[in-house]
């Protein structure tokens, strides 16, 4: 959105991202005032719908709406990489999301060069396929039994399996998404780091979606 870093809008976005990404044991800190984390993003929302009237809408809803959705976005996505890595058994499951995830890349990538003959979503990403999406969620699932045999997960082989199956497709949506966003925006790098890479969001694209996902299904406590 070409928003300069010092502008109020974004030191307020970057601070409300930093509020959402304070793990659970230290909400305490941020709660001192009585105010939870969905209070702060209210006051968040009400300084930034100020700010376009004090800017006589040089600050739109446009960039209102994008910074909010995009501090929510990596906001959560990091938040419970975080409350991943301090669950029982934290490493394991981010070994698990890591190595799942990267099972998927690779063979949807492999399996749809060797395979693909069906585009999946050509306006969004044009090399991905049908055959290779599935040849995603086959190899994630390789990986779920593999941890089922050789981990101290607690999870039964069905559950591996399944959960690897859904983690699979979320995490083709999730690269798909950034890939969407790119292209909405116009541009071939989601940041600076990491130039004619996609940049740092296009590594986590993924797991921004995945790790929540395990929490939502209850396969994290």
């Amino acid at each position: 959105m070409k928003l300069s870093i010092f502008s109020i809008q974004v030191i307020i976005s970057l601070l409300l991202l930093w509020i959402i990404l304070v793990p659970r044991q230290f909400t305490h800190v941020i709660e001192h005032f009585g105010y939870t984390k969905l209070h702060y993003i209210f006051i968040a929302v009400l300084l930034f719908l100020v700010i376009t009237v004090i800017t006589k809408n040089k600050t739109t809803f446009d960039h209102v709406s994008f910074l909010l959705l995009t501090v929510v976005y990596i906001g959560m996505g990091f938040y419970y990489f975080v409350e991943t890595r301090d669950a029982n058994n934290g490493l394991t499951y981010i070994l698990y999301s890591l190595f799942t995830i990267w099972a998927t890349d690779s063979g949807a990538y492999f399996i749809g060069r060797a395979l693909g003959k069906r585009k999946l979503w050509p306006e969004i990403s044009p090399n991905k396929t049908v055959e290779g999406a599935i040849g995603g969620v086959v190899c994630a699932i390789i990986v779920g039994i593999l941890f089922a045999l050789f981990s101290n997960l607690d999870a039964s082989l069905i559950q591996l399996i399944v959960v690897s199956a859904v983690v699979a497709i979320f995490g083709q949506i999730g690269d798909l998404v950034e890939s969407a966003y790119k292209r909405q925006y116009g541009v071939k790098d989601s940041g600076n780091i990491l130039p004619g890479h996609g940049g740092i969001l296009d590594r986590f694209d993924s797991l921004l979606f995945v790790w929540p996902l395990l929490h939502l299904l209850h396969f994290v406590q």
